[in-house]
């Protein structure tokens, strides 16, 4: 809201059914806000007052009376609390809680917010989006203008999905033909539906699936939070452009300036949360904002446990490659002094003895290899001229098959059933294959770095070079960050994932820049 020069449309003592009206606080492209006074339980409220075209269409007024009593049940301490909806002389009104503080768009006046803030108001943002969200309501324009801080540093989201749409005019209205003439070019202008297929919300906020007026879902208020999530760290906004064409364009089309280059020091997780909700794709995102908060309360504390650890006690975070080292030398001699006090126990039993040999393809330049869980697989890859083929060998007879459908595996894992062998391929993806025959599958978007499976059905691998640990179900779904990089003992990737037998926890290579 910004301060409107017109005359308002209620004065000091005017009555909006039982709210008494005492100052003017705001106005906007779709109502004014006033402070009143409810006459009836003795309290403060603000009440937006809507475009008398909004009640004129009585479908849509039935549309947002429901919205509105829907977020009056959700009783969310991140979302805007609607105390009653109602319409004075034709006009729809909003009553809902009176707050005291700034806006978002007024706390980042000065530039970029300090890390640690931009992360906290970021978590209560995804926090009110995951409840909202799961009621169903879509938000539809979040933006810095709609988001609200509270004196006490409680963030509200503003206006969810309420009256973002106007009636259309009459085709050959030359009143509204006047007045589209009159608006300036405003980068940050509201673009409104007045046709099927044609777009709303902010340009410089909007989801590709908005600017193209196709229907979107929750996953366009992800996109928006990362649009406002970058702008708290950068200072900068990531698609505005000059023009609203302009601004939906960039949005389509182009990438915002990596934040873990432009800025070093956001953490390097952070960054790859932001870009991950600015993915094109809704298919790519978060899939839902509750994933999103959970990804943010892993960075809000490095040394919180969930950071390090799947459930459970936290792993150690000595392990450089010296101490996995150490740590794997010390393992397998206690391993082996356990065998030795076992040997000296119970009488020695014969155990077969088995030996092969796979040659590889003539033209092989490299291979990998990874014995299944149950001792019967041998996965390898076997690098060619033009592709890596991925082949599977049965140990108990001379039969070898190539895996159909691969193209460039590498970084090869078994499920702990050995029914599936896991690896990267080129394309930037995490595939499984079925060890009995059958297609590969895809799990996720990932890159390098190597991946473990737990008997749970839990995937803990390496998404991004120069980045933490993540986790997926190995049967797909929202990918989620595990580990943070501790960038003040210079941590500059975590690699190699490794499950031990517990199924919980799990060793991986701390590489330092």
């Amino acid at each position: 809201m910004t301060n409107d020069p017109k005359p308002h449309l209620f004065t000091k003592g005017s009555r909006v059914g039982p709210y008494e009206i005492t100052s003017p606080i705001g106005a906007g492209g779709m109502g004014e806000v006033f402070r009143a006074r409810d006459t009836r339980l003795n309290r403060d409220v603000a009440v937006k007052v809507l475009p008398r075209d909004f009640g004129a269409d009585g479908d849509r007024l039935r549309r947002f009376e429901q919205e509105a009593k829907t977020l009056a049940a959700l009783n969310h301490s991140n979302v805007l609390t609607i105390h009653d909806t109602g319409v004075h002389e034709g006009a729809p009104y909003l009553v809902s809680e009176l707050l005291e503080g700034k806006s978002l768009r007024e706390e980042m006046s000065g530039g970029a917010l300090p890390v640690r803030k931009a992360t906290e108001y970021a978590l209560q943002i995804a926090h009110g989006l995951a409840a909202a969200n799961g009621k169903g309501v879509i938000h539809r324009d979040l933006k810095p203008e709609n988001i609200f801080v509270t004196k006490d540093g409680r963030v509200k989201i503003l206006d969810f999905g309420l009256a973002k749409q106007r009636a259309p005019l009459p085709i050959g209205d030359e009143r509204g033909r006047q007045e589209a003439a009159t608006i300036p070019i405003d980068p940050d202008a509201i673009v409104n539906t007045t046709q099927p297929g044609m777009v709303l919300g902010t340009p410089s906020y909007m989801s590709p699936e908005q600017v193209r007026g196709e229907p979107a879902d929750h996953r366009a208020d992800i996109f928006a939070f990362g649009c406002v999530l970058y702008e708290m760290l950068s200072g900068t906004r990531a698609f505005r452009r000059r023009t609203p064409v302009e601004s939906m364009n960039a949005v389509l089309n182009s990438t915002p300036a990596d934040l873990s280059t432009t800025h070093p020091n956001i953490p390097l997780a952070l960054a790859r949360i932001v870009e991950r909700c600015l993915e094109k794709q809704p298919d790519n995102r978060f899939q839902s904002a509750k994933d999103l908060a959970f990804a943010l309360e892993n960075l809000s504390d490095p040394t919180s446990v969930s950071a390090r650890v799947l459930q459970g006690k936290a792993a150690p975070r000595w392990l450089s490659r010296e101490g996995l080292a150490w740590a794997t030398a010390a393992l397998l001699l206690t391993l082996l002094a356990l065998a030795g006090i076992s040997l000296r126990r119970q009488p020695a039993a014969a155990q077969p003895t088995l030996r092969l040999s796979i040659a590889p393809p003539a033209d092989c330049q490299d291979s990998d290899f990874a014995l299944s869980p149950d001792g019967r697989y041998l996965a390898f890859t076997a690098a060619l001229a033009d592709k890596v083929v991925l082949m599977i060998r049965t140990l108990a007879s001379d039969e070898i098959r190539t895996v159909p459908d691969v193209s460039r595996a590498s970084a090869l894992f078994w499920s702990p059933d050995s029914r599936f062998i896991g690896y990267y391929e080129s394309a930037a993806k995490l595939k499984a294959a079925p060890v009995n025959g059958g297609r590969p599958r895809e799990i996720c978007s990932a890159r390098g770095g190597g991946a473990t499976w737990n008997q749970d059905g839990v995937i803990v691998f390496t998404e991004f070079w120069g980045g933490g640990l993540f986790r997926v179900s190995a049967g797909g779904g929202d990918v989620t960050p595990l580990t943070t990089l501790n960038t003040a003992e210079q941590e500059g990737v975590h690699l190699w994932p490794r499950f031990l037998p517990d199924g919980r926890h799990f060793l991986f290579l701390v590489r330092r820049t």
